[in-house]
């Protein structure tokens, strides 16, 4: 039985024009997974309500309810600014692919039974196997959140924010698990605060 709600009204839907170009619902959920830092639980469980168009953030909202089982594993609500080609993005999904779906949730079946019933892990995890088989590239929807962290150190953002993007409890977590950098990351990082003078400078 699908216990999924009827979509209410979204005073925000129309804030971001819909562009015309083709775009899919795993082209929406895998630019919240790496681009944005979220978890795979995070996404599924996201509602029409927490995306915020005019102010460019998502609500991560823990919820115990979700039908689909998803999990946002943290205990607050969250903020967190997006972009605005994911916003563009979300715009062009409904337009596009979404349509008359009558859904709260923003992540639904788009072609399998039940059509509108909230997308379920089973499903992402189907789709990543696709993907792991057509490119040869083993990874997992955590690997991209790990990939997302460890680029935006990479970027030179600060861990607090790193920390607080990817919307753990603590800096140490995203020090200890998220963060995956080089020989050639640190060399990068001491140049970049004047501690070497060149890349060629091993003082």
């Amino acid at each position: 039985m699908n216990n999924y709600q009827p979509r209410a009204p979204h005073p925000e839907r129309t804030a971001v024009e819909p562009c015309h170009t083709t775009v899919h619902a795993t082209s929406c959920n895998t630019q919240l997974t790496p681009g944005e830092g979220l978890r795979i639980g995070q996404a599924l469980g996201l509602r029409h309500a927490d995306v915020g168009s005019r102010d460019r953030v998502i609500r991560i909202v823990p919820r115990t309810d979700n039908a689909n089982g998803a999990r946002a594993k943290t205990r607050s609500v969250h903020v967190i600014p997006v972009s605005t080609a994911l916003i563009r993005l979300y715009s062009e999904y409904l337009h596009v692919e979404y349509g008359a779906l009558d859904s709260d949730y923003v992540f639904v079946n788009l072609f399998g039974e039940p059509v509108g019933a909230p997308l379920r892990y089973q499903a992402v995890n189907a789709l990543v196997g696709r993907l792991r088989d057509r490119t040869g590239i083993a990874f997992t929807p955590h690997t991209l959140r790990h990939c997302h962290a460890t680029d935006l150190i990479r970027r030179g953002v600060p861990i607090e924010v790193v920390s607080k993007r990817l919307t753990h409890a603590s800096v140490s977590t995203t020090s200890s698990a998220y963060v995956h950098l080089g020989a050639e990351d640190v060399r990068a990082e001491l140049v970049r605060a004047g501690v070497w003078a060149h890349q060629g400078d091993f003082r």
